[in-house]
């Protein structure tokens, strides 16, 4: 038997970006390549866009950074929750988004991070239907790369009351593993999926991955 689940975007955006030396939810996307002007489009603005292909509203969650960030997320037509304490940790803005999604009545979600680079229109689909098309023992759909898993990943309700157990200072992968038999993990042709952008060395390398795609 399959599903029809009603989905919601979460994009966790609440990090301080240390090791960036800047806001990563700024950065311009696509990365640009040599001889080439910066574009308007940000990180934040295109996984928007991204996730709001399959979603009915895409809520992002801020912290300190909520000033900076709140004119693109409106601007996209998105919303957003304030993590209280975003020094607990990323955990903890999963946990605040999540409870976002079930107070606004949806039973399933598609997360991301911010510092992930948003992935094809073809791979948010191909995540989509494979969510819709899974047996009810599925609680959550996760793309692979290469071996390498990724974002964005879709969970249903089963998956986020199970991440809303723990403390917020827990780590999502070790709440996967525990449940193991529940996860779908899908094979993806788009390398995206799998990188994480933490410093000007890695967002310098996208501008190749980006170029050669």
């Amino acid at each position: 038997m399959t599903r029809a689940s009603s989905f919601a975007g979460v994009i966790l955006a609440a990090g301080d970006s240390s090791r960036m030396s800047r806001d990563k939810a700024l950065l311009p996307w696509p990365p640009p390549a040599a001889g080439q002007a910066t574009s308007t489009e940000t990180f934040l603005s295109a996984a928007i866009r991204s996730l709001a292909q399959a979603t009915e509203f895409v809520v992002v969650v801020v912290g300190k950074n909520e000033a900076a960030l709140a004119p693109i997320i409106y601007a996209q037509g998105a919303s957003l929750v304030v993590n209280p304490d975003s020094s607990r940790g990323q955990f903890s803005s999963l946990q605040v988004g999540l409870h976002e999604v079930l107070n606004r009545g949806r039973d399933a979600a598609m997360v991301t991070l911010v510092d992930r680079p948003p992935v094809s229109t073809t791979t948010v689909q191909t995540l989509h239907d494979a969510f819709e098309a899974a047996d009810q023992n599925v609680w959550a759909v996760v793309p692979d790369f290469s071996g390498k898993h990724g974002h964005p990943y879709l969970i249903g309700r089963e998956m986020m009351e199970a991440f809303l157990r723990v403390p917020p200072t827990s780590i999502a992968r070790d709440i996967e593993h525990r449940h193991q038999e529940h996860i779908q993990y899908l094979h993806v042709d788009d390398p995206l999926v799998a990188l994480n952008i933490n410093t000007p060395e890695d967002y310098a390398g996208l501008a190749r991955v980006t170029v050669d795609r």
